[in-house]
């Protein structure tokens, strides 16, 4: 029983840092079995974790959501030409909440179409190694040389498009859905900031409809010892992940981000190989 709380405890902090950091949390999930040899805890732990996960997301945003639903919705709200409101804070305008739907269905189609390959074929550990450091390299890449001067106000219905078919690669462990919906969000030239919080307001559906999908499945097989520390750990690491990740890019780079996934590439690469 111990060992299976430790790795609830281990499986739901590298869920929570993982899915919001940009280094990938199907990745970890995938590999740190491997490496340590847990058993499966089984789907009902997976949506455990993603339960864990919606709590964090919601958790820190819940105002910007409020925010952007009531600036899509009240038609009484005095905008200016920008479509937006000085008291709210945040910069969104009227037309958020539609950008933010449109760069969802991407995701969610491809998602869903290729879920038995990300549960197979996908997780094999070279293929993870080499999207952990391709992805890495194009983050960093795009974070040193493309010139970020556009806030989270003035994403339009071109960027929004190119962040949401982004997002539909991430169905590739290693790959991360942050880490290529901010590379996507620079590459279009938003600020890190913008880049990082339209990313984790884009994560919010995604993580709802994969988790609320199977919540059947987990009230059948019940909520044991485990899978409350699985959903506790994730919410609070993912918590932390998206305050850390917030303050750390107002100040600095992604590039550690890039070094990190590099390591943990050549990790995997040097076990594989130790074990063939």
């Amino acid at each position: 029983m111990t060992s299976e709380i430790i790795q609830s405890a281990v499986l739901g902090l590298v869920q929570g840092l993982g899915e919001f950091l940009p280094i990938s949390s199907s990745a970890h999930l995938a590999i740190f079995p491997w490496l340590f040899g847990f058993s499966d805890p089984g789907l009902s732990f997976d949506v455990a974790l993603h339960l864990g996960t919606l709590a964090a997301v919601l958790a820190y945003f819940w105002r910007d959501w409020l925010e952007i639903f009531k600036l899509a919705f009240k038609d009484g709200l005095k905008l200016d030409s920008n479509g937006e409101n000085p008291k709210f804070k945040n910069g969104y305008n009227k037309n958020t909440l539609w950008f933010l739907t449109a760069a969802t269905v991407p995701g969610a189609l491809i998602g869903a179409a290729l879920e038995d390959k990300a549960e197979t074929v996908f997780r094999n550990p070279l293929l993870i190694a080499a999207a952990l450091g391709a992805m890495g390299l194009a983050l960093y890449l795009v974070d040193k040389n493309v010139r970020h001067k556009k806030g989270i106000r003035q994403v339009g219905w071109k960027d929004a498009m190119i962040i949401g078919f982004s997002q539909a690669i991430a169905i590739i462990p290693g790959i991360s859905r942050s880490g290529i919906t901010i590379m996507a969000g620079l590459a279009c030239g938003l600020d890190r900031v913008g880049a990082a919080r339209f990313s984790f307001l884009l994560s919010t559906p995604i993580i709802f409809g994969a988790a609320i999908l199977k919540v059947p499945q987990l009230l059948q097989s019940g909520i044991t010892v485990q899978i409350a520390i699985g959903i506790l750990a994730a919410a609070i690491s993912g918590y932390l992940a998206i305050k850390l990740l917030m303050r750390f890019v107002e100040k600095t780079s992604y590039a550690v981000f890039f070094w990190y996934r590099l390591a943990f590439a050549i990790l995997i690469l040097s076990v594989y190989i130790f074990r063939i």
